[in-house]
């Protein structure tokens, strides 16, 4: 994160007129508010003063051993915290010096934790101290004194109030060591994991055990919401996509350890990407595997065309592009937030160069704020109609005639659990149903569980509370315009925010999806995305192409479809809308089947029918 910050000042200007005329005087007041946010601004950096390294002679006790310094700015007026944990061999909690005896690893001879003084044990121990002249954090359950190394978590530091952000603040840390005279000769290599969370009232996120032969997955954040359970495996899985929301943060898929931002042998998948297991796989003790939500803080707004370009073009800021054989990190991901309705996306620039939408569009039909404010939010486009959300009917309350007006947004505006939701009404078209729920199998929403037990998932990936499936969209409410009939071309106005739009879609050879994305290279398209991730852009038969789209960071969903009157194929087909329309009745849009059947972009489907939303940019927007 950068180490900015700005100024931050509110002010009130008052413009006053005065006219003048012979039955006297009349005033007007108008007032213009200013704000100004004040970037966030929190890192740990670490200075190594002398190596943490030493020999130790037979019966002897040394300290210290080596000195880092951990230097903290932070402008969280909540202070922050310093966390510390065993980490040897980079695994969670172990807090010895591993043996290396005989020129190979030995677990008989490891050295322990204690307070590295002399007794009947080889032993070794930490100490943290506050460094003189900066704003000294306290020194937390007795880390100022040779202390054991933690296997969990443990607080070593705080500063409950704002900090400096040009001093900042430091501590020290050093060790000591005792060894026994017959402790064999070797080397012994430990290492403890310094982690800073902001405010100080934050915990980091911990390590989940696992039930066995499950994979389970965990929020891993403490203020995510939502609920998961496990899901049974054998050697081939689909992943479940993710029922987890956090405010501010855009979800990027799962990652196989907990902290994935500092862990350099993190894998990470897509929210339903398929992998292949082994025994390897699994962790112990309970031969099981843990996936954790990989969150993604907002790094601006999406309406922010300083922001995109900054991200999504190719100066020293910008995110890399994702290889295409799997092995990105999140060096290709960052979140933007809607400033039309606050919810927070993941982005990625995937390996066409172009920035993505890596979360399916979840917006709301009716924007209930202030002119003032909606045009601040910039609406979809050039349409002053369609920029204020005027236009876009909901469903439960708003009929259309046929696919020529059918403007509806698929979904109640109401989530499941928090209203009385009738499902499968046969009211057509004020079929209700509420956003992001699946539970499709249920006839009323009482019979659906909201805390679904830990094998809720066993039979079916579609049985899975999915926040990440999004809202389905008509082609009509996608593109924001109720008048626009034509076939052959794109329309250049969305529901995406200002600056984003649709994929383009078409035929694969010929048109405007080719034509224009090959010489000028100006937005995304399925077809030319199909081909960069190693397809042909113009539809295919095998796993292999499904998987493909499926992987991190390009992160598709099998999200279904919603036409008439019901909601199908979650967990099974992904139906995604571009801008180019075929006829006067149909689109063209990216068709996605786990019978590893994909059509990148040149699927064709009546405009009534809800599908999913994925917004891009081009690269250097």
């Amino acid at each position: 994160m950068k180490n900015a910050w700005v100024l931050c000042l509110l002010f009130l200007s008052t413009i006053t007129g005065m006219i003048l005329a012979s039955s006297g005087s009349h005033a007007e007041t108008v007032f213009a508010n200013a704000s100004v946010t004040v970037a966030e601004a929190c890192t740990m950096t670490a200075t190594v003063n002398s190596a943490h390294s030493a020999t130790i002679n037979p019966g002897q006790y040394l300290q210290p051993i080596g000195e880092t310094i951990l230097k903290v700015i932070c402008n969280d007026a909540g202070g922050f915290s310093i966390y510390a944990v065993g980490n040897a061999n980079n695994e969670y909690g172990n807090n010895k010096l591993l043996a290396n005896v005989g020129g190979s690893l030995n677990s008989t001879y490891d050295i322990a934790t204690g307070t590295a003084t002399s007794g009947s044990t080889s032993n070794w121990a930490m100490k943290v101290s506050a460094v003189a002249g900066t704003y000294a954090p306290t020194i937390q359950n007795s880390f100022n004194n040779y202390h054991d190394v933690p296997t969990t978590y443990t607080k070593v530091a705080q500063l409950s109030s704002a900090t400096d952000t040009t001093t900042g603040s430091s501590v020290s840390t050093t060790y000591a060591a005792y060894v026994k005279s017959d402790q064999p000769a070797g080397n012994y290599n430990g290492k403890v994991k310094y982690t800073m969370v902001h405010p100080a009232s934050e915990v980091p996120a911990q390590p989940q055990t696992t039930e066995s032969g499950k994979i389970c997955y965990y929020a891993n954040a403490s203020d995510a919401v939502g609920t998961m359970g496990c899901q049974n495996v054998s050697s081939s899985v689909m992943l479940l996509a993710s029922n987890f929301s956090r405010t501010g943060y855009g979800f990027a898929g799962w990652s196989d350890v907990f902290d994935y931002q500092t862990n350099e042998n993190a894998k990470f998948y897509g929210p339903q990407e398929t992998i292949t297991l082994t025994p390897a796989d699994y962790q112990s003790p309970n031969n099981g595997l843990s996936l954790y939500a990989v969150w993604v803080k907002s790094a601006g707004n999406l309406q922010d065309t300083n922001k995109v370009s900054e991200l999504c073009g190719t100066g020293t800021n910008a995110l890399t592009a994702a290889p295409t054989d799997g092995t990105a990190n999140l060096d290709s991901v960052s979140a933007l937030t809607d400033q039309r309705d606050n919810n927070t996306y993941a982005i990625a620039k995937l390996a066409d160069g172009n920035c993505w939408m890596i979360e399916n569009l979840r917006l709301e039909a009716e924007d209930t704020r202030s002119d003032a404010d909606k045009a601040l939010a910039q609406g979809y486009g050039t349409s002053s109609t369609y920029g204020n959300f005027s236009g876009l009917a909901d469903a439960e309350s708003t009929g259309f005639t046929s696919a020529y007006t059918a403007n509806s947004l698929y979904y109640s505006g109401t989530q499941e659990g928090t209203a009385s939701i009738d499902i499968g009404t046969s009211n057509y078209p004020s079929y209700r149903m509420p956003r992001y729920n699946n539970w499709n199998n249920q006839s009323t929403s009482a019979n659906r569980p909201q805390n679904p037990t830990t094998n809720w998932a066993t039979n079916s990936t579609t049985n899975a509370g999915m926040y990440s499936y999004g809202n389905y969209y008509t082609w009509l409410a996608a593109i924001a315009d109720t008048t626009y009939y034509s076939s052959g071309d794109h329309n250049t106005t969305s529901i995406c925010p200002t600056g984003w739009q649709l994929p383009l879609g078409g035929t694969s050879t010929g048109d405007i999806a080719q034509g224009a994305i090959d010489t000028a290279n100006k937005v995304g398209g399925f077809s030319y995305l199909d081909r960069k991730i190693g397809g042909t852009g113009s539809g295919q038969t095998t796993a292999a192409a499904s998987l493909r789209w499926r992987t991190f960071p390009n992160n598709f969903l099998y999200s279904g479809y919603f036409y008439t009157s019901s909601a199908g194929d979650r967990g099974s087909r992904g139906n995604y809308w571009s801008s180019t329309a075929e006829s006067n009745s149909s689109s063209y849009y990216l068709d996605l089947r786990s019978s590893s059947r994909v059509v990148p972009g040149s699927g064709i489907n009546v405009k009534s029918t809800g599908h999913s939303i994925r917004c891009t940019v081009s690269a250097g927007t």
